[in-house]
């Protein structure tokens, strides 16, 4: 059979996705209830950061372990790869060895070549393309809120970066609308926005984008290797804060999310991220049972 990845959510079926939140959801009861669940006794995972990370590194070196399993960070000081293994090499030993990978870096092609030579399954931490592992806890919170996604409305307001570009992969496979809200300049890749075909509109005035929908999420307006540009998009996105006015066009039970570190005052207000209707902290705790499900789903 072959190797299952997990580099970006088009890579499960649509059922495959709505089984794992379900899964997650399980599992997060599981750990409550302080059960003891170990399906993974003696499997490795090999965890490797060329980006920095909180919430990335904890929940799966922590999900590992209460699997039953062991996960091990490696970070390019760490490695033969900081020092320019060839990145095909680096993937068939690994693999000769751990059970299952998970790659945080910078570019896209970096994780694909690792997946293609890797004869176990590779996981997507994040690159500056995707962030599926995010879009699996986002979805999450949602359906422990509020049920199926299917047929709601989202908006997206900031970079057209790779959450903006996992969401739009989740609103194809989870059949929703998404609004995108974004100055020019900074939209999604146009290939992606056309693949997700009329479930994808493009606005330029959030306030707009938000009216009547039924969750905003929100993203820093620099990320990780763009803090040059910092100033620079501080005026490109200086109207694209989302604020108790921008949320009071939302509907009502509009659920707020951000993927976390947020900077407060920029990108979003202290009192909407706060606020009732943000979830952000569930959507945070949620990373460490969606991918445990995750892994259980690859490896079992």
């Amino acid at each position: 059979m072959a190797t299952r990845h997990f580099l970006s959510l088009l890579d499960l079926s649509p059922n495959e996705f709505r089984q794992l939140l379900t899964r997650a959801s399980e599992l997060k009861k599981i750990q409550h209830a302080g059960e003891v669940f170990e399906p993974l006794k003696n499997k490795v995972l090999a965890m490797i950061f060329e980006k920095s990370s909180t919430r990335t590194r904890v929940s799966f070196e922590a999900g590992m372990v209460q699997l039953g399993g062991h996960a091990m960070f490696l970070s390019p000081r760490d490695t033969q790869l900081g020092r320019g293994e060839p990145i095909e090499d680096t993937a068939r030993v690994l693999s000769s060895m751990v059970d299952i990978i998970m790659v945080r870096t910078f570019e896209h092609e970096k994780l694909a070549t690792l997946a293609k030579y890797s004869s176990v399954p590779v996981i997507n931490g994040l690159t500056d393309w995707l962030h599926p592992c995010q879009l699996l806890a986002d979805m999450q919170a949602w359906s422990e809120h509020r049920g199926d996604m299917q047929g709601k409305t989202a908006t997206y307001v900031g970079d057209g970066n790779n959450m903006c570009h996992s969401y739009i992969n989740a609103a194809r496979q989870l059949d929703f609308n998404l609004h995108i809200a974004c100055p020019e300049g900074y939209d999604p890749d146009p290939e992606l926005v056309k693949a997700a075909g009329n479930r994808v509109t493009i606005f330029r005035d959030p306030k707009a984008a938000c009216e009547n929908i039924d969750m905003v999420a929100t993203d820093v307006w620099a990320s990780m290797g763009q803090e040059e540009e910092q100033k620079l998009r501080e005026v490109a996105f200086a109207n694209f804060q989302v604020n108790d006015e921008v949320m009071s066009v939302a509907n009502d039970d509009a659920l707020f999310m951000h993927c976390l570190p947020a900077h407060r005052g920029e990108e979003v207000s202290a009192s909407v991220i706060d606020g009732k209707q943000s979830v952000v902290w569930d959507e945070a705790e949620n990373r460490l049972h969606a991918q445990k499900a995750l892994l259980e789903f690859l490896l079992t």
